[in-house]
């Protein structure tokens, strides 16, 4: 077991020394090139909302232009490939020396319980654009 956790803590400080930022020196010049404009495009979106129901905005690029039917069946299919994989991988433990062989984890029983946050956040989605109208 130790080997394993020096493996994974080794993986894990190079992963974190590969996304260190660099330091950069800018010249007065290079800061000049930096208008107002390309800040401005930087900045992030308000979403800050009133009322009951958020704006569609808040539901990024894609999904708020998606109308609520789709994202309805996007959740509800969601939700079965959750229920298969939970419910699958539930019996395929039941199996005798499935637990000690590690045969009952396969990763589209993995994948598949990913399917409830899914499933969720499109339910959400969903209802947001009902609201907004769409």
């Amino acid at each position: 077991m130790s080997k394993f956790t020096f493996v994974l803590c080794a993986l894990f400080a190079l992963t974190a020394q590969a996304f260190v930022p660099t330091s950069q020196v800018r010249t007065p010049a290079s800061m000049a090139t930096f208008s107002q404009s390309s800040f401005s495009a930087l900045q992030a979106e308000e979403t800050y909302w009133e009322g009951e129901y958020p704006p569609s905005s808040v539901l990024g690029p894609i999904m708020s232009k998606m109308p609520s039917a789709l994202l309805a069946m996007l959740s509800l299919v969601c939700l079965a490939a959750c229920g298969v994989s939970v419910f699958e991988s539930g019996v395929l433990a039941r199996e005798p020396g499935a637990v000690a062989s590690g045969e009952w984890v396969k990763w589209y029983y993995v994948l598949g319980s990913f399917g409830g946050p899914l499933a969720w956040g499109t339910h959400v989605a969903a209802w947001i654009q009902r609201k907004n109208g769409m």
